[in-house]
């Protein structure tokens, strides 16, 4: 077998560290500090999925009227006021859930775990779709510019932006956010000249409009009376569900904020709630006001730029720029998916519903698990829908919905229990009583509507990934009962102490064992050292790394008790092989990557033994599935061949367990 040579290899780490970027220090007293986000940041890179949708969401809900166009000044102030709903009752969950998580924790703890992995499965292909429609959305205004010849290209260019959104969020969520973050602000000035413009220079025509709307509601009034406007007012209010699909982002993703995060949150909060109202409730008026009409192989919000600009100096380049500023804008919505995907996927992963790799932290501290399979998936389903943005909303909208209501039920909840402690509870229920109103509103309106035009496949996905998380729960819990076996079993042996430890012997044989927690499973190995090898080894040097995934990466006092844990375990261990007879100390290294770190305390362990053997245990199942490699990191044999390539003898104990 062809293995590269130092040079090779020294050049390839090259190339994946210049396109990647360097590994972050972990005991840097700043680093949390340096990666965290300030409010504006946080609205760059979780507000513009909100903010972005101002390009979709108005839009679906304005040709859903289809003639009945008087109804957009009504829809525009309803979604307002909407939007401002929904985003104060996150504002709730932030407050009072402040590690981050929305839905799927307040889901988990409030309404069971049930509850949660529903919740949680909706998020997870929520987030997928948020990528892909954000990219498709993208697309499809960058292309409203050029010749529909070319239209052909579409698919492949939004395929190609999502590997580089993969790349650029490998590298690290402030570096991706800080990049994109001037063309946050030319879609902001562009786009708030654009509006300001069908405003102000069309006020001639507010009370036409107005006589309009009168003359129009009268005669729909006679022909399909009130009932039937307000079927046809809901369905494209439903329908234009699209707009409030990234108000929970924030509350997701408050774990990448400065502290005080809670304070950060609902500042960012209110930056993209105050901005997305005014957008999309403008855009409506302004759809009205001008009496916009579709155009072939454009946007309505082309259109109307063109439209508007048309008579301006440069009016057509400064159309260009405002719709590629919003195109580009829906390229930094689609940070999102990549910045509050991975981060519901490592939650659910502690929770053991996905696998525990799906923690892991990258040596840029990022979830590179989760980061690869979001982009994937996106690119997977833009390639099914064709890049459809008609059917990606819909399929958005449906998930999107059933997370807010659970949201929204479940904060429900949490107020009715604290009605005795908290005088203000009635206040804070109402809100979440009204959201979730109008959430299952939506959620029921789109299901109906468009179950046969997408709605059934969003429904299948999210059920299929429901399935697997149960059969992935179901494993880890038969895994876990076994090792709860072994540590009642072997915790509490009586061991007899063979008086005084020896001292170290840097000549005699040395067993370097690689334990984890101390537990039942690293007893195992090390009995099963001496019964292998009985009077072998007259060392023993324990090796632990102290691995920081999403879970223990939530601050420095966090790192720290996690490295100080530890050093107990090891502690622990040393004190069993005293007992034992057997001379013994420890190595341990902070790190994210386990097999990386524990090669190299390997390798300086066995420079300081040169009669050294390595050893590890590794889970065997009796009958080996395909899918045991994916949910168990199986370690253990990476170790191993790092380790006897580099020259070194490395025994794998096998430890069995009923699964």
């Amino acid at each position: 077998m062809y293995e590269p040579s130092e040079n090779s290899d020294s050049l390839f780490s090259k190339m994946i560290r210049a396109l990647f970027g360097a590994p972050k220090y972990l005991k840097d007293p700043q680093l949390f500090h340096k990666m965290a986000l300030i409010p504006v940041l946080a609205w760059v890179g979780l507000g513009a999925d909100g903010l972005s949708s101002s390009a979709y969401g108005p839009e679906e809900a304005f040709r859903a009227l289809g003639e009945h166009t008087y109804l957009a000044v009504f829809l525009g102030l309803t979604t307002g006021l909407t939007v401002f709903i929904i985003s104060y009752a996150y504002s709730r969950i932030i407050e009072h859930f402040p590690h981050g998580g929305g839905g799927y924790i307040v889901a988990t703890h409030m309404l069971g775990e049930k509850a949660g992995v529903v919740s949680g499965a909706a998020l997870l292909v929520d987030y997928v779709l948020t990528i892909t429609v954000s990219i498709a959305s993208c697309v499809d205004a960058l292309f409203s510019y050029v010749p529909q010849s070319l239209h052909y290209y579409k698919v492949p260019v939004a395929c190609l932006l999502a590997v580089i959104l993969i790349i650029l969020n490998i590298r690290g969520v402030k570096e991706s956010i800080a990049i994109m973050a001037p063309i946050f602000m030319i879609f902001v000035l562009t786009h708030l000249l654009l509006l300001l413009d069908g405003v102000f220079i069309h006020t001639d025509r507010i009370v036409p409009l107005a006589g309009t709307i009168h003359t129009q509601f009268g005669h729909d009034l006679g022909s399909i009376g009130f009932i039937g406007i307000l079927l046809l007012f809901l369905r494209a209010y439903s329908l234009g569900g699209g707009t409030y699909t990234g108000i929970e982002a924030v509350s997701n993703g408050l774990q990448i904020m400065r502290e005080p995060r809670v304070q950060t949150g609902k500042r960012t909060m209110i930056y993209m709630a105050t901005s997305l109202a005014f957008t999309a409730g403008v855009l409506f008026l302004c759809y009205a006001l001008v009496g916009i009409k579709p155009v072939e192989g454009k946007t309505l919000n082309a259109v109307l730029a063109d439209g508007l600009f048309a008579h301006w100096p440069m009016g057509g380049w400064l159309a260009f720029i405002t719709i590629f500023s919003e195109g580009a804008l829906l390229l930094v919505a689609a940070q999102t998916g990549f910045v509050d995907g991975p981060r519901v996927m490592a939650n659910m992963a502690v929770d053991s519903w996905l696998p525990h790799r799906f923690a892991a932290l990258s040596v840029r501290l990022t979830m590179r698990n989760g980061i690869m399979l979001m982009g994937v998936s996106s690119i997977l389903l833009m390639l099914y829908t064709h890049g459809s943005v008609a059917a990606l909303v819909v399929m958005y909208s449906i998930n999107v919905f059933v997370t807010f209501s659970l949201s929204q039920l479940g904060m429900s909840k949490f107020f009715i229990e604290r009605r005795a402690s908290d005088p203000q509870w009635f206040r804070h229920l109402l809100v979440h009583l009204v959201g979730l109103a109008l959430c299952v509103t939506i959620l029921i309106i789109t299901t109906i509507e468009k179950f046969a035009e997408g709605g059934w496949l969003t429904l299948v996905i999210t059920s299929v990934v429901i399935v697997l998380c149960y059969q992935i729960k179901g494993h880890y819990v038969r895994v876990r009962q076994g090792m709860r076996d072994l540590d009642e079993t072997l915790l509490d042996v009586p061991v007899a102490s063979h008086g005084e430890p020896p001292a170290m012997d840097r000549n005699a044989p040395t067993a370097i064992q690689l334990v984890s927690g101390y537990s039942g499973f690293g007893l195992h190995t090390l009995f099963s050292i001496m019964s292998t090898f009985p009077r072998t080894y007259k060392n023993i040097v324990f090796v632990s790394v102290a691995m920081i995934d999403s879970g223990s990466f939530k601050g420095a006092e966090e790192i720290e008790a996690l490295e100080a844990s530890v050093i107990v375990s090891l502690e622990k261990y040393v004190a069993m092989a005293h007992r034992l007879g057997f001379a013994a100390e420890y190595r341990t290294a902070l790190a994210t990557d386990v097999v990386e770190s524990a090669v190299e305390l390997c390798k300086q362990a066995a420079e300081e033994f040169p009669r050294a053997t390595v050893f590890t245990g590794q889970i065997t199942f009796k009958l080996e599935k395909f899918y045991h490699r994916l949910l168990h990191n199986e370690t253990a044999f990476a170790i191993q061949r790092r380790l006897q390539w580099d020259g070194l003898t490395t025994v794998i104990m096998p430890i069995r367990v009923r699964a």
